[in-house]
């Protein structure tokens, strides 16, 4: 039996089992019992104003010649995005209380259905999502993590399976929560461990802060087996991850980091990194982004040997997303390499981001060239019609590109011209 399979196994048997000690809506959902009367969830619509308005926005969006953009999907305050491996559903956080489900069950390539994921469970900034090969939906909420075994079985209804990886305020010391920095994100790596990013929440932390975080990987990423034991510091260093996937050619995480504002228009730069081990320091709070150093630590000496990023990004530009794509639809020169998407600038006179980017790799797996892949949606007069949050492979090799601000996922496809 592969592992995965016997992970799964055992993780259903867990739901089966366990007992919640707080929500009495997931005490009643993990001993798979109704949390109430059976209704049906509201679908949003997916048509009128709002949808023709978008779409004119999509026709001025630049793409390499081939590429066509158009809408997938209306999903309020869309943020990461996951694709279910049976390709029935796709999944969408917010850093509000909700997950949505989108279902496009003509395969015409836009959205037939979007509605709300597991309705009668509370949840808190359902940011990050993630899926496991064998079919395990992965949430990381600001201060918990639960798993939704079945989830392209179960979305239909208001109820589902569900079991708590790491409990409620167990996920950061419930003191350090904080309104900033609270979107997690999460992977599964090719160790079958869950990855999850950790953002602190201050612009640059007092010292006194630092052994705290580094104990529990806030400003950094950690790693844990899927049931949630085994927990541990992967990387620290990290100011404000939102964004990493694993290179499946030689199974590095790349992840992206938000960098220290305040500073000027043009440092310090954004940053798109690559992990080649465990235990690796990326610099933070000693260097605000790239190699430049921050006032508040600039005569403290950094620890020895950081790793800086791969690619230096425009100053402020939040990189979010990221994923390899590892598709055939897209020509040659896409393929094996890294789609990554800037939210766009707050802290800057002269906006900059609201695009999509693409890196190239190098033959020794070190990143090659950056270039904006779509952009448009930073008019000319530096108002936003559009942030891109996460970008997301189809099963046809097409591309979803998720929007918070306008409330929307978007389909990419490549077609020679």
């Amino acid at each position: 039996m592969q592992k995965s399979t016997m992970f799964g196994a055992s993780l259903l048997a867990l739901v089966f089992s366990v007992a919640a000690h707080a929500d009495s809506s997931m005490d009643k959902l993990q001993q798979f019992k109704v949390t109430g009367p059976t209704t049906d969830i509201p679908l949003i619509p997916q048509t009128g104003a709002k949808a023709d308005a978008i779409k004119k926005t999509l026709a001025k969006i630049k793409l390499p010649a081939g590429f066509k953009i158009s809408l997938y999907a209306l999903v309020p305050d869309a943020r990461h995005m996951a694709v279910g491996p049976q390709g029935v559903v796709t999944f969408v956080g917010t850093r509000k209380t909700k997950i949505y489900a989108i279902t496009d069950r003509s395969h015409s390539g836009a959205a037939d259905d979007v509605k709300e994921f597991a309705p009668s469970l509370q949840k808190s900034i359902p940011n990050g999502v993630c899926f496991s090969k064998d079919g395990f939906l992965y949430s990381v909420e600001q201060n918990r993590v639960l798993v939704f075994p079945a989830a392209e079985f179960f979305y239909e209804g208001g109820d589902v399976a569900v079991a708590e990886v790491v409990k409620q305020d167990e996920l950061i010391p419930k003191e350090e929560e904080s309104f900033n920095h609270t979107a997690r994100t999460c992977r599964i790596g090719p160790d079958d461990k869950l990855y999850i990013t950790l953002g602190q929440p201050f612009n640059v932390p007092a010292p006194e802060k630092l052994a705290l975080y580094n104990k529990w990987g806030i400003g950094g990423i950690i790693r844990m087996s899927r049931d949630g034991k085994g927990r541990e510091v992967f990387a620290n260093g990290i100011r404000n991850s939102v964004g990493m996937d694993f290179n499946p050619k030689d199974k590095t995480l790349w992840f992206t980091d938000n960098q220290v504002d305040g500073m000027g228009d043009d440092i310090p730069a954004g940053e798109l990194n690559r992990a080649t081990q465990a235990g690796q320091n990326f610099g933070f709070p000693w260097y605000g982004g790239g190699k430049t150093r921050t006032a508040e630590y600039k005569d403290q000496t950094p620890p020895k040997d950081v790793v800086f990023p791969q690619v230096e990004m425009a100053a402020h530009a939040a990189d979010l997303g990221m994923t390899f794509y590892s598709g055939k639809m897209f020509p040659k020169k896409y393929q094996g390499g890294i789609f990554s998407a800037q939210h766009g600038s707050w802290n800057r006179t002269v906006p900059v981001g609201a695009r999509v980017m693409f890196t190239s790799l190098k033959e020794d797996g070190t990143a090659d060239k950056t270039e904006p892949f779509a952009e448009g949606w930073l008019t000319d007069d530096g108002s936003y019609v559009g942030r891109p949050v996460d970008v997301a492979q189809m099963r046809d090799g097409s591309l979803l590109v998720s929007d918070d601000f306008a409330g929307a996922i978007y389909r990419i496809t490549y077609d020679s011209p």
